[in-house]
């Protein structure tokens, strides 16, 4: 699943990230990477933005980044 089907609150493991590496190497500074887990904190309206938690990091995606990272719910 797509971490943009996720809603407020829940919470999953990063499986696999689908992105060049300029975005992989972004996402992965920030602690995005596989293995981790993260919280959706967040949506916009129409999930145009999301805000994650990953460890102590907060972070907002644009919904093309989000729509990258697959992930599987907890």
């Amino acid at each position: 699943m797509k971490l943009t089907e996720l809603t407020k609150g829940d919470k999953a493991e990063i499986l696999k990230i689908h992105a060049n590496k300029a975005l992989k190497d972004r996402l992965n500074s920030f602690g995005v990477m596989r293995g981790e887990e993260l919280l959706v904190k967040g949506c916009s309206l129409a999930k145009q933005t999301m805000e994650i938690e990953v460890g102590a990091t907060l972070i907002a995606l644009r919904r093309d980044e989000a729509e990258k990272i697959e992930v599987e719910k907890i």
